[in-house]
């Protein structure tokens, strides 16, 4: 979603030919989903767009992130998604510098709504969206099985059909025609008419995907 919602921006700002980079923190399974979903995100809108992607092998090295996002950014990349705990604030923050110096460039945040922390004025924010862990679906699920009386252990994955992840609206600068575009989207993965691969190898066997990520399953 966050990968097409970046890939969306790009062709309603008339941006020609845009890269994209993703920043992970350590490499691994759970942050190889982050990646390789973008990805895909950014592949279904732009089948021949460039996605680069580096590691920072840390969740604590804002700085190592910043001076990649800075490279990219300076040299044309349009977005960056971090999926790097405390790293990913170097990309948030060198994308704000960015915007203070009239570049039209945007970091994606993780986790929560990072909205704020890419403010670089008192209402413009660097952070155009973010990808969002919707921890209270899980938290109302529980409740409402307790008092349904239904509530027993088992495995439930909160996905888009759960309300367990989503993307953010508060940048106004996000086009509404791109978050009308992105809710199609949501609702074709929800009702499986669009399928994203959660794993490098899965990810590797779709037309065009890239053979070359830094991204591991294991």
């Amino acid at each position: 979603m966050w990968g097409a919602a970046a890939a969306l921006q790009a062709i309603e700002d008339g941006i020609e030919n845009p890269r994209f980079g993703f920043i992970g923190g350590i490499p691994g399974a759970v942050i190889t989903r982050f990646h390789v979903g973008f990805v895909q995100g950014v592949l279904s809108v732009l089948p021949d767009a460039d996605v680069l992607d580096f590691y920072v092998n840390s969740w604590g090295e804002p700085a190592l992130a910043r001076t990649q996002a800075m490279a990219w950014y300076n040299d044309g990349v349009f977005a960056i998604f971090s999926a790097a705990g405390a790293s990913g604030n170097g990309t948030i923050a060198e994308a704000r510098d960015q915007r203070l110096m009239g570049r039209n460039v945007w970091a994606i945040g993780v986790d929560s709504d990072q909205h704020e922390e890419g403010l670089y004025t008192a209402t413009d924010s660097a952070v155009l969206t973010s990808m969002i862990k919707r921890v209270e679906s899980s938290v109302y699920y529980a409740l409402n099985a307790v008092r349904d009386g239904n509530f027993y252990g088992r495995t439930i994955v909160f996905d888009l059909a759960m309300e367990g992840v989503g993307f953010s609206t508060t940048n106004p600068a996000l086009s509404p025609s791109v978050i009308a575009q992105l809710d199609v989207i949501r609702r074709q993965i929800i009702a499986g008419e669009v399928v994203v691969a959660s794993t490098l190898a899965a990810a590797m066997q779709l037309p065009g995907f890239p053979q070359d990520l830094m991204a591991i399953d294991g």
